[in-house]
């Protein structure tokens, strides 16, 4: 369980620090409050109105974007283009923000230089039977520089 847990933490550490996860939920959220502000204005005084309050006009904008516009339509005309413009604007932050975190987050070890210098290291492993006897002592020498080079980063980091 404490295993899951701290996979867990790590997890929300990484999707926060290195993804844009944070930064678009953020502006979800304030463009969510203006457009529904905006909305309830334009819809606060109209008779027919499913938007009778700031928070049915928070409701409204939720169930706009998330559903592709399956909610209660707005009556004026004004409050019909700020839906729109809501709805095409909120889906696509809230898809796109799914969408780029996953991407982001899976992508992301194949960024780091490191594991790109492990799987050169990996493949160039693989074919050391095509190597002749100079080429083979070339990468021995070659290794035997990158271990001394290793060691010395562990020194300096154990400091």
């Amino acid at each position: 369980m404490m295993k899951k847990s701290k996979r867990s933490a790590r997890f929300i550490k990484d999707i926060s620090v290195h993804t844009p996860f944070v930064e678009m939920l953020a502006l979800l959220i304030v463009l969510w409050l203006i457009f529904a502000a905006g909305l309830y204005l334009f819809e606060a005084n109209v008779s027919g109105s499913a938007i009778h309050s700031y928070g049915d006009a928070l409701y409204w904008g939720v169930a706009a974007f998330s559903t592709a516009g399956i909610a209660d339509a707005p009556i004026s005309g004004a409050a019909h283009i700020l839906g729109g413009i809501w709805i095409v604007i909120g889906s696509t932050l809230f898809f796109g923000t799914i969408v780029a975190t996953v991407t982001a987050y899976f992508m992301r070890p194949l960024q780091r230089p490191h594991r790109q210098i492990i799987d050169t290291i990996e493949y160039n492993l693989e074919q050391l039977t095509e190597l002749d006897i100079e080429e083979l002592d070339l990468l021995k020498d070659t290794v035997d520089a990158l271990i001394l080079h290793v060691e010395g980063i562990k020194r300096k980091q154990s400091i």
